[in-house]
């Protein structure tokens, strides 16, 4: 009895990498029982019985052999899934790893060093890049920068103009005035 669905004949290097495949300890779970659907279709195995002996539905052993007989090997991989588009462009993404890399001194800021604020302000006013802080934090994350979160106060002053800057310093307690005796 004859099957809604035939596997094409396989080329000797389309068996090698399905059998592979179909063995790999290492390879992604779905793509090796994906395998071991198409070899055991190539080997003359029933649908039913390929169901049965994967513990997976019939009708997904025919969705695999025909991906397979319309794609080959990379029929075997997931399609891309659909989802909100990317909200800032990869230019946009690039400008931000770049200007959060470049010194603010390069750029003739009077700061320095980066903050998410400081970055956010920036990027927004000079690049025309409207983007919030948490999300420059997922990208400058996503790309495996370390993000430093506070100047240093060791050692030399980042900025050496900080002490005229900052002005005076302002007690927070009143002068005690002492007794005389």
């Amino acid at each position: 009895m004859r099957t809604n669905v035939q596997l094409r004949e396989l080329t000797m290097d389309e068996r090698l990498s399905v059998e592979k495949l179909a063995r790999s300890r290492t390879a992604e779970t779905r793509l090796a029982e994906r395998a071991q659907i198409i070899l055991a279709a190539a080997n003359g195995d029933r649908p039913s019985r390929i169901a049965e002996g994967l513990a997976v539905t019939r009708s997904m052993v025919y969705s695999w052999i025909k991906r397979f007989n319309a794609d080959g090997l990379d029929g075997l991989h997931d399609l891309p899934r659909s989802g909100r588009p990317a909200t800032y462009s990869a230019a946009a993404v690039a400008a931000v790893i770049a200007t959060a890399l470049t010194k603010p001194q390069d750029l003739q800021l009077a700061f320095g060093s980066w903050t998410l604020d400081r970055l956010a302000t920036y990027l927004n006013q000079q690049k025309g890049i409207g983007i919030k802080r948490s999300r420059i934090d997922d990208i400058l994350i996503a790309e495996g920068l370390r993000w430093r979160t506070q100047e240093t106060w060791f050692g030399q002053k980042v900025d050496p103009d900080f002490a005229e800057k900052r002005g005076a310093s302002k007690r927070s307690t009143r002068h005690r005035q002492r007794k005389v005796s």
